[in-house]
């Protein structure tokens, strides 16, 4: 094997009274594509600045192979003293050419001559994509690179790094982003570094393993890691295994939504019951907005029940925010009605931090330094509605500026969702959360009385979470899909390859799918298949549940791929056989579950 282009060894770092972590060993590649995982306030951003050389290590040795580029995309890139993003673009001893900054910049859909004081967080991160991406490094260091880009420019820095020909680590909440491109994960817990040779697909299954292994064996640990292993063996162990079931039941959810968007549906609920109006707490009607000459929204129609969750994507400047404001009644449309249900009390949770002074205690943030808060009607202590949000009960009197920026978000979420409301405004709620937190979100979500409509560019945060996207592409334009993101994209790529796409009554164009997606109802009797179909497949999904398990198991050994690759490419290619044979199978079931219901 070749020698690594970097290396710490016996990295250590101090944080306050101890380690936040010692005795590392970080080994990388030339081509390595590593996902650096670890809960919010483990250490990954300041792993990352370790890496790069921007943190002085306490103790350890780094070694970097002559002539080795390294360049850091920071979270936060510092702006200050910049008088447009183009200065900032060409600043640094090795800053890069300005044509491959300017053709980056092309790509990505930014104006460097913008002023840097007055760009926006999705202007200055592609700025910083620019600068980073056009010093051709031999590694490339990231650090939540999809933060406040759209879909368009997540898309294309996805294509760039496939063919990028050095070495990458990431830190990232965005699952997909993380499933397309690394090959192996580095996982930081508790204050110890693991890697595996195998990309972000498999990390849940080994983490899995890894936390079953030390419950069994915490009765050899000390009384610190005994609690460490309770907390992970009731927390997240519990909350993944509950993961399947609110997937299932979001699916049921889709279905029924599918089937009242659809021409019959819509028909249905023009007749609707009083008990099924009283439901209702949004209600768009053939509405319009523009600004000047540009349509935002054009003939938009829809209604919105109780415990719809409704997910809001497209590029930037497409018009999300002003649909957003449309639906919550802040903005008036130029033409149609929108209508809100008179006991509609919304809660926007965004990202603005004006609530998380530095100076505050955790205590004052949520209960204005009382030992108790109120959680929609429900008073509960303060160290026990901490541990429902994963934080240490001890945090209570910390200060918000000694939390990371993923703590500090939490935190804010923890705040919000105490609050009685039953509407819930989320504007990009998955910026700076951890695994575990973006799973506990879904959850809290899932679980909650009201309404939700949620701006997100996070796309598996979006598919396990909505029950309807509405898609924008800019020109007016709002595609109404039962389904996540990925059931908006296939209905993109059918439009785009000229397949006729399905229309709803009115002017409203809907594709009623889910993931996997629903068909249009069909009128008249199960045939025998079918009936047969409807019944047996249920268990199917089962087993292939199982197999899947099973492979992803099998995959979770860390010393296959060096013992046996083509042992390792065969599970590989089978895993993926059974995860589409799973696909299938579920598309048939939910179309046949829509036969029955039609």
């Amino acid at each position: 094997m070749a020698a690594p282009i970097l290396s710490w060894e016996g990295l250590g770092l101090v944080q306050g009274n101890g380690w936040l972590f010692q005795d590392l060993d970080i080994h990388i590649q030339q081509r390595d594509r590593l996902a650096l995982i670890g809960r919010n306030g483990a250490g990954k951003t300041t792993l990352l600045k370790l890496l790069g050389g921007q943190v002085d290590a306490d103790k350890g040795t780094r070694s970097i192979q002559p002539g080795t580029k390294i360049v850091t995309l920071e979270q936060d890139p510092f702006f200050t003293g910049f008088d447009t993003l183009m200065d900032f673009a060409l600043s640094g001893k090795d800053a890069p050419p300005r044509h491959e900054v300017e053709s980056i910049a092309g790509q990505l859909g930014i104006d460097l001559s913008r002023k840097a004081d007055s760009a926006s967080g999705g202007e200055r991160r592609r700025a910083a994509l620019a600068r980073a991406l056009a010093s051709e490094p031999d590694l490339l260091l990231l650090d939540e690179p999809t933060n406040h880009l759209d879909l368009a420019a997540i898309d294309w820095l996805e294509d760039w790094l496939q063919r990028y020909r050095g070495a990458f680590v990431v830190i990232s909440h965005d699952r997909t982003f993380l499933e397309r491109l690394t090959k192996a994960t580095l996982w930081l817990d508790r204050g110890s570094l693991r890697r595996k040779d195998i990309g972000f697909g498999g990390y849940e299954a080994w983490m899995e393993q890894v936390y079953a292994e030390e419950a069994r064996a915490a009765d050899k640990l000390d009384a610190k890691l005994k609690i460490e292993a309770h907390w992970l063996e009731r927390g997240v162990t519990a909350r993944r295994k509950r993961n399947q079931g609110r997937l299932e039941k979001l699916w049921e959810m889709r279905a029924q939504r599918a089937a009242m968007l659809s021409p019959q549906g819509t028909a249905k609920l023009a007749i609707a019951s009083d008990d099924a109006k009283s439901k209702a707490v949004i209600v768009a009607d053939h509405v319009n907005k523009s600004f000047g000459e540009r349509p935002i929204v054009k003939d938009f129609t829809l209604r919105i029940t109780r415990k719809d969750r409704i997910g809001v994507v497209g590029s930037n400047g497409a018009g999300k925010t002003t649909l957003l404001k449309l639906l919550t009644g802040e903005l008036e449309p130029d033409s149609g009605t929108i209508t809100l249900a008179k006991t509609l009390q919304g809660v926007m949770i965004d990202q603005q931090r004006s609530l998380m002074a530095p100076d505050k205690r955790v205590r004052d943030v949520l209960a204005d330094g009382s030992d108790w808060i109120d959680v929609r009607g429900v008073r509960k202590h303060i160290q026990g509605y901490l541990k429902d949000f994963l934080f240490d009960p001890g945090l209570v009197e910390a200060r918000v500026g000694t939390l990371s920026g993923g703590e500090r978000s939490r935190l804010l979420l923890a705040r919000e969702f105490a609050r009685f409301s039953n509407l819930l405004v989320l504007d990009e709620p998955t910026n700076d959360l951890d695994l575990e937190t973006l799973d506990l979100l879904q959850e809290v979500i899932s679980d909650y009385d009201g309404t939700v409509l949620i701006v997100s560019h996070d796309r598996d945060f979006l598919d396990r979470t909505v029950t309807i996207t509405l898609g924008m592409d800019g020109t007016g334009k709002v595609d109404i899909v039962a389904g996540g993101y990925a059931d908006w994209e296939k209905i993109r790529k059918q439009r785009l390859a000229g397949k006729p796409v399905a229309k709803s009554s009115g002017s409203e164009k809907t594709e009623a799918a889910t993931p996997p997606p629903p068909q249009p109802p069909k009128k008249g009797k199960l045939s025998y298949k079918d009936q047969r179909d409807y019944e047996l497949l249920p268990k199917r999904i089962e087993e292939l549940d199982a197999a899947i398990a099973r492979g992803e198991a099998q995959l979770a050994d860390p010393d296959l791929y060096a013992k046996d690759p083509k042992k390792f490419d065969a599970l590989m290619a089978a895993l993926e056989k059974v995860r589409g044979e799973k696909d299938a199978a579920e598309e048939r079931w939910l179309e046949l579950a829509e036969m029955v219901e039609g």
